[in-house]
């Protein structure tokens, strides 16, 4: 999320700064009124870490985004939903002109947007298919978000498959996500799979909750790996425990019905 965060905010900069020059970088315009000189960098720090803006410098003036650094905070929260929801249902030119206008930036052209547009959904299609070369990461985990969403014009339950990973420095990252018509073995078999062919291997326990689908799963594509249940999620099954009234349940009772 930093790094697509810090990519979109210099994708909007190096745009805005080619409205002002009249002409895109690098292209021999006859209308071209400035050109640019270089880049100016500045530390901006937002809810997800430090990111590295490159505000481009110009020739003749100078360039000031007023829409990103007096408004930081609203900005922030308004790409990093951006970012999300990209993530989530891919990039649209609608999307990155809505996006453009709720910062204030106006007068960005068609191609302009177009273009932010296909260089951010690169940017997703990127990070959603790395290699999973940060590793070993020997401790995963595994969970399943249950969400309604839009089809058409029907709203249906998806099942939204994460896994995050502990890699070589001691730092957790999201491995992947996948979304699903519903938490099975097939789904998280593929999920797995697809893992599995990016790189992550060498796993030596998954921790994940006691749903037999992805148990099933992580010993069909994940053998040598140990498994333990989440005590989260194995708290939250003892708290849902409902007993008759007047009717004690006992240690034996409880470990059946989890």
């Amino acid at each position: 999320m930093r790094q697509m965060l810090q990519d979109t905010i210099n994708l909007l900069l190096s745009a805005q700064a080619d409205q002002v020059c009249a002409a895109e970088y690098g292209v021999n315009d006859p209308d071209r009124t400035n050109r640019r000189n270089g880049y100016r960098h500045r530390d901006l720090d937002t809810r997800v870490g430090t990111v590295d803006i490159a505000v481009p410098k110009l020739r003749q003036g100078s360039y000031y985004p007023d829409w990103l650094l007096e408004h930081r905070t609203r900005v922030e929260s308004a790409l990093t939903s951006a970012v999300a929801t990209a993530y989530l249902k891919g990039v649209s030119t609608r999307r990155m002109d809505d996006l453009v206008k709720s910062l204030g930036i106006t007068g960005m052209s068609k191609s302009q947007v177009s273009t932010m547009a296909t260089d951010l959904d690169q940017m997703v299609e990127d990070f959603r298919t790395r290699p999973l070369d940060a590793g070993p990461y020997l401790y995963v985990f595994a969970d399943a978000l249950t969400i309604t969403v839009r089809e058409g014009a029907r709203v249906v339950t998806c099942s939204v498959l994460l896994a995050t990973g502990i890699n070589a420095e001691g730092f957790r990252q999201i491995l992947g996500m996948q979304i699903a018509t519903a938490e099975s073995t097939s789904s998280w078999t593929g999920f797995f799979r697809d893992l599995k062919a990016r790189g992550l291997t060498a796993v030596g326990l998954i921790t994940s909750d006691a749903h037999c689908g992805i148990s099933h799963a992580i010993g069909d594509v994940f053998p040598d790996a140990s498994w333990q249940r989440c005590r989260t999620h194995y708290a939250k099954n003892l708290s849902d425990i409902r007993a008759p009234v007047g009717v004690e349940v006992g240690a034996h009772d409880v470990s059946l019905h989890c």
